[in-house]
C-alpha cells in the first residue's frame, strides 16, 4: 500500500493526464480542441496584422526579396 502512495504521489498527474488523453481520443474531442486552437491562433495573428500593419508588410517584403 505504501508503494502505491509514494507512485501515485510522484506521478499522479501524469497518470491523469493519461487517463484524460485516453478520454479525448476515445471521443473524439481532440478534433474540436485543436479546431478552437486554429481559430484562437488565427484571431489573434489577424489581430497583430491588423494592429501593425506598415511593419508586417515591410518584414513580408524583405522576406520576399530574400527569397
Amino acid at each position: 500500500m505504501n508503494n502505491f502512495k509514494d507512485f501515485f504521489a510522484n506521478y499522479g498527474g501524469i497518470v491523469i493526464g493519461i487517463a484524460v488523453a485516453i478520454l479525448l481520443m476515445l471521443t473524439r474531442l481532440y478534433v474540436v480542441i485543436v479546431g478552437i486552437i486554429v481559430i484562437v491562433a488565427c484571431a489573434f495573428a489577424g489581430n497583430y496584422i491588423q494592429k501593425n500593419k506598415e511593419e508586417v508588410k515591410e518584414k513580408l517584403k524583405n522576406f520576399i526579396d530574400k527569397m
